[in-house]
């Protein structure tokens, strides 16, 4: 986020818990320990997380839209999010400690 404009931008590049085969966290119980910034989402704190993709759940559900179809909370189907080409699988990138994020800055908006 930018500190002057507000303006957000989306780097290519993940956490380095994300497991890019499956696209789904390698160690969700532990993520906390092992990712002391690792953002929590609550419905309840909906607001602070303004930076979220208009995809997102959260999101849209905070601001009284229904989910796509796509969606797997409607659609029963974990992969459906893939398939409908919503999903940041095969897009993204392992982070490192050695990646400047504002080299993967991306315009997407999934």
């Amino acid at each position: 986020e930018d500190e002057d404009s507000g303006e957000v931008y989306y780097p290519r590049v993940a956490c380095r818990l994300l497991d890019l085969g499956t696209c789904t966290c390698s160690d969700y119980p532990n993520r906390l320990r092992q990712v002391p910034d690792c953002t929590v989402l609550t419905i309840e704190r909906i607001a602070e997380f303004h930076w979220l993709p208009r995809s997102c759940a959260y999101r849209l559900l905070s601001e009284g839209q229904a989910l796509p179809d796509w969606h797997p909370l409607i659609s029963g189907n974990r992969d459906s999010v893939h398939k409908a080409g919503h999903s940041v699988c095969d897009q993204v990138i392992a982070e490192t400690a050695d990646l400047d994020l504002e080299d993967y800055v991306t315009d997407w908006e999934l």
